[in-house]
C-alpha cells in the first residue's frame, strides 16, 4: 500500500462557486407497452431470487429464477494428474522450442474432466391471466424504478386503473407482487405455472406447491431438488382452486408471495421455503414494501450521478436505444445505464447471496445454458467483469458473495494445483461452475489458464485498497491471496537461457499464434499470466507489510518479483501478448489479456510507464482495425475502460457509445451477438451491464497511481454533470460538480484514516484548503503537491 494518495484535477479545469443541482428526470426505465420477448422484460432479484417482468395486459408472465439452480454435480475425478516431472519434461520441450510436440503433450494431458459440469437454468414462469371488464387498454405504462427496485405496470379498462407492483426483497427472502385497482372489486385472474423443470405441482390453501429434481440434457448427470411456493393473500372476492391453478374473482387488492429453494449447501429448504413466503404474507404489503425500499436505498443511495440534460430524457427507454441505434447520443441515457448497473448489481449479488453473479447475473435467457460455454463462471474476464463496479461504486458489500466462491474454489483448486501441477497452494483455470470445478478445460486452446485463480484473487485485494478493512485483509483476504502466491512460487520456473521466473505452458485466453506455420495456443509465461503473477506477488507482499506478519515468506515474493521478466514492445510497436514475438494467429480476437497490466491491474500508465501506455494504444488500435474484430459486449466495455486509463475521453466515450448502440437491447441488458463464440442468437451477458459503469467511473475519477485524479477523461458530450459518493483507493469517497467553464466544487471524504496528497491543478494560484471547515496552511512542495493526513470522518475541500 502506497504511504499517501495524490488528488488530481484536470489543469484545463476551474474551481468556482457551487450552484443549484440542475433538474433531472425520474431515474426509472419505462415503457408504453408490455415486452414482448426476454430481452424487452425488466428484471427483479434479491440476491438469491430473479424475475423477469413482462407486464402484458391480459396475460402477465414473471420468468423465475433462483441462483442455485444448477444442473451436475462434484466430479473427485475433475483432475487429470500430470504432476511436477512430467511438467519439468514438458517444459523442457518448450524451452528447446519444440512447441509443436509441447502443445500436443499439453493438450493430451492438461486436460480436466467435464462429465458432470452442469450449468446454471431458468426454472419457468409464473402466468397471470386476467379477466378484464369490456374496452380496450389505455394509458399504458410499465416502469423499472431504480430509485426504489419497484417494477409497475398501470392501465386503464372499462373505467378501472389497474396497478401492478412487483419487487424482490432481500430482508424477506421472497419476490411479492402487488394487484390494485381505481374500483372496488375490480381485480380477476388465474394463477398457474408454466414450468422449464419437471416438477410435480399442487394447490391448497391459496398456494400453489412445486417441487422436483433438476435434469437436463446436456453438460453432465446431477442437479439440485427445488421446492417453490406462490401464495395469495386477497382482499375481498372469492379464491378457489382450479386444477393445478388459482382463480381470484372480484378482489379489491391480492398480494402475491413467491420463493424457490434448492438442496444446493442446504438440506432444510423447503422448511425454508414455506416459512418464507408465510412470514411475508403475514407482515403485510405495506410493511413489506417499506422495509425493501430501506433495504435496497441504504446501498443504492451512496452514490448519484448526473451527466447532462438530454432531449430524449423524458422518452421511453426503448425509443432512446433506437435513437443512440441512429446515430443520437443520449448523455441521460448514458447516466442511466451507470445507475442501471449499480441496480443490477444489488439485485444480483447481495451478501447473504449463495452464489456470486453468474455469466447471466441472477437471471437466465434459457440460451446460454444450452451452448457449450453454458451458463458458469468463466474466469477469463467474464466473472471478474461482473464486479468490476463493486469497488468504485459503492457496493463493496455486493463483493462478498465473490469472496466466499473464491474460498470454496480454492478448497478445491489445492488438489488441482497438487495432482495437474504438483504444487503447493490452490489454482484455478477458465471456466468454473457450482461444484468446485477448478480444473483445466477440455481445450487448451481456451482452458489452460492456471493464473485465472490469481485474476479473481485479485479482487480480494482490491477491496482491501478501497475499504482499508484490516479485519477482512487479516480474516478473509490474506490467507487466500498467500494460498495463490504460493502456488506461484511452486509452479513458476526459471528460463535456462534467461534466468526469468515464467509460468507455463499456458495461453493468453483464448487466442493464438503462429509458429513455424502452425497455429499454436501454450507457450511459457503469456503477458497475461506476467501482469497477473506480478500483481499477485505484489499484493501478498502489501498485505503482509499491512498485517505485520510472514515477513519471511514476504521475502521470497519480493525474490521472485525481481525475477519475473519485464511487460515487451512487439515489432509491430504494440504489447506482446507473448513473451517471444510471435505473430497472432487471430488479431481480431475478442480477448486481450496482455492488456491486463492497462485495466485492471494497474501496472501501466500514461504518468510512469507513457512508453508501454504508448505501446498499449498500439494494440488496442491493431484490434480495433484487424478485419472482423470479434466485437461483442464485454470487449467492447473493455475498451471504455482502457480508453479512460489512456486519458483519451472521446475515445472512450465513443465506445460506450458503440456499446449502447450495437449491444445494448430494450432493456439495457448487453448481449452477446449471435455470430461470436458460436452463438447463432443474441445472448445476454451481465459483464458489460458492469464493466461499462465501471468504465464510465473510471472517467470521473482514478485513483490507481499512487492518487486520486477527478474527471482524468471527460468527454466534451459531458459538458456538465456531478457525482457523489464514487470510492477511491486509500478508502475515501470523492464528490464532484463541473459546467463548462470547469470544476465548481470538490470533495474528498475518508472513510478510513489514511495520509493524502493533493495536487493542485493550478500553482500558479493560491488555493484555500479546508478541513473540516477549518483553513488548512498546507504549502504545496516543488511539484504543486500538498499532504494531509485524514481521520476517518474528515473532509477536505478546495476552493480558489
Amino acid at each position: 500500500m502506497k504511504p499517501f494518495y495524490f488528488f488530481a484535477l484536470s489543469a484545463a479545469l476551474a474551481l468556482g462557486a457551487c450552484t443549484s443541482e440542475p433538474q433531472r428526470p425520474r431515474l426509472s426505465l419505462w415503457y408504453s407497452q408490455p415486452a414482448a420477448e426476454w430481452l424487452e422484460a425488466s428484471p427483479i432479484g434479491n440476491g438469491r431470487l430473479g424475475a423477469m417482468l413482462y407486464g402484458g395486459v391480459d396475460t402477465d408472465r414473471i420468468a423465475l429464477n433462483e441462483i442455485t439452480l444448477w444442473s451436475g454435480q462434484l466430479d473427485e475425478n475433475q483432475d487429470k494428474p500430470f504432476g511436477k516431472e512430467k511438467l519439468a519434461a514438458l517444459r523442457k520441450l518448450f524451452f528447446a522450442g519444440k512447441l509443436s510436440e509441447g502443445n500436443r503433450i499439453a493438450s493430451e494431458h492438461l486436460r480436466g474432466s467435464y462429465s458432470s459440469f452442469g450449468t446454471h437454468l431458468p426454472l419457468g414462469d409464473l402466468k397471470l391471466c386476467f379477466v378484464h371488464a369490456g374496452g380496450q387498454p389505455s394509458g399504458y405504462r410499465r416502469e423499472l424504478n431504480l430509485k426504489n427496485a419497484v417494477g409497475e405496470v398501470t392501465y386503464s379498462v372499462g373505467g378501472v386503473r389497474y396497478r401492478r407492483e412487483y419487487f424482490a426483497s432481500n430482508p424477506a427472502g421472497v419476490i411479492i407482487v402487488r394487484l390494485s385497482a381505481s374500483k372496488p372489486r375490480s381485480i380477476s385472474f388465474d394463477a398457474d405455472m408454466d414450468l422449464l423443470r419437471q416438477s410435480k405441482v399442487t394447490t391448497a390453501d391459496g398456494q400453489i406447491a412445486f417441487s422436483g429434481k433438476v435434469a437436463f440434457h446436456m453438460h453432465g448427470p446431477g442437479g439440485v431438488d427445488f421446492a417453490g411456493k406462490v401464495a395469495l393473500a386477497v382482499s375481498d372476492g372469492s379464491l378457489a382452486i382450479l386444477n393445478n391453478a388459482l382463480s381470484v374473482r372480484e378482489a379489491t387488492a391480492v398480494t402475491i408471495a413467491v420463493d424457490v429453494r434448492t438442496s444446493y449447501k442446504s438440506e432444510d429448504y423447503r422448511t425454508l421455503c414455506d416459512e418464507a413466503v408465510a412470514a411475508a404474507l403475514a407482515k403485510g404489503y405495506k410493511a413489506l414494501k417499506a422495509e425493501h425500499v430501506k433495504d435496497y436505498s441504504s446501498l443504492f443511495d451512496r452514490v448519484d450521478l448526473f451527466l447532462g440534460s438530454s432531449s430524449a430524457d423524458n422518452l421511453p427507454t426503448d425509443l432512446r436505444i433506437k435513437r443512440v441505434k441512429e446515430g443520437q447520443p443520449d448523455v441521460g441515457l448514458d447516466a442511466l445505464f451507470f445507475h442501471y448497473g449499480r441496480y443490477l448489481l444489488i439485485a444480483s449479488s447481495r451478501a447473504s447471496s449463495p452464489l456470486p453473479a453468474n455469466l447471466q447475473g441472477i437471471w437466465n435467457d434459457n440460451r446460454a445454458c444450452h451452448m457449450g460455454w453454458t451458463c458458469d463462471y468463466h474466469l477469463d474476464i467474464n466473472t471478474e467483469q461482473n464486479y468490476w463496479l463493486a469497488n468504485v461504486g459503492n457496493l463493496h458489500e455486493c463483493h462478498l458473495p465473490l469472496f466466499a466462491y473464491t474460498k470454496d474454489l480454492a478448497a478445491h483448486g489445492e488438489k488441482t494445483a497438487q495432482k495437474v501441477y504438483g504444487c503447493r497452494g490452490w489454482a484455478a483455470h477458465t471456466v468454473a461452475n457450482a461444484w468446485g470445478y477448478s480444473a483445466p478445460s477440455q481445450s487448451i486452446a481456451w482452458g489452460l489458464f492456471p493464473a485465472a485463480g490469481s485474476w479473481l484473487a485479485s479482487h480480494l485485494w482490491r477491496h482491501y485498497c478501497y475499504t482499508q478493512d484490516k479485519e477482512f485483509l487479516r480474516a478473509q483476504a490474506y490467507p487466500l491471496l498467500k494460498g495463490n502466491a504460493t502456488f506461484l512460487l511452486d509452479y513458476m520456473v526459471e528460463a535456462p537461457a534467461t534466468g526469468y521466473l515464467m509460468t507455463g505452458p499456458s495461453i493468453s485466453p483464448e487466442n493464438g499464434f503462429w509458429y513455424n506455420g502452425e497455429r499454436l495456443s501454450a507457450s511459457m509465461m503469456p503477458a497475461g499470466d506476467r501482469q497477473l503473477a506480478f500483481d499477485m506477488l505484489t499484493a501478498c507482499v502489501a498485505a503482509s507489510e499491512a498485517l505485520g506478519q510472514d515477513a519471511d515468506f514476504a521475502d521470497s515474493l519480493r525474490t521472485a518479483l525481481s525475477k519475473l521478466p519485464p511487460m515487451k514492445i512487439g515489432k509491430n510497436g504494440a504489447l506482446q501478448e507473448w513473451f517471444e514475438d510471435y505473430e497472432e494467429a487471430h488479431p481480431n480476437h475478442r480477448h486481450t489479456t496482455h492488456l491486463l497490466g492497462l485495466y485492471p491491474l494497474s501496472q501501466i500508465s500514461v504518468a510512469k510507464t507513457p512508453h508501454l501506455a504508448e505501446a498499449a494504444a498500439k494494440t488496442i488500435e491493431n484490434r480495433l482495425n484487424a478485419e472482423g474484430w470479434e466485437d461483442t459486449e464485454w470487449s467492447r466495455a473493455n475498451m471504455l475502460c482502457f480508453y479512460a486509463r489512456l486519458k483519451q475521453p472521446q475515445k472512450a466515450y465513443e465506445n460506450l457509445n458503440s456499446l449502447l448502440a450495437e449491444f445494448a437491447r430494450d432493456n439495457l441488458f448487453t448481449v452477446a451477438p449471435g455470430g461470436v463464440a458460436g452463438a447463432e442468437q443474441d445472448i445476454f451477458e451481465f459483464d458489460a451491464n458492469q464493466a461499462a459503469p465501471a468504465g464510465i467511473a473510471e472517467m470521473l475519477v482514478q485513483s490507481f497511481d499512487g492518487y486520486i485524479e477527478l474527471l482524468p477523461a471527460l468527454p466534451e458530450q459531458w459538458s456538465e454533470g456531478y457525482f457523489r459518493g464514487l470510492c477511491v483507493e486509500g478508502g475515501a469517497e470523492a464528490d464532484l460538480r463541473w459546467r463548462k467553464e470547469g470544476v465548481q466544487a470538490a470533495t474528498i471524504r475518508a472513510k478510513a484514516s489514511n495520509r493524502f496528497a493533493v495536487k493542485l491543478p493550478m500553482p500558479q494560484k493560491q488555493c484555500k484548503l479546508l478541513l473540516n471547515g477549518q483553513p488548512q496552511s498546507c504549502a504545496p512542495d516543488e511539484n504543486g503537491v500538498v499532504r494531509v493526513s485524514l481521520n476517518t470522518g474528515d473532509v477536505l475541500e478546495m476552493q480558489y
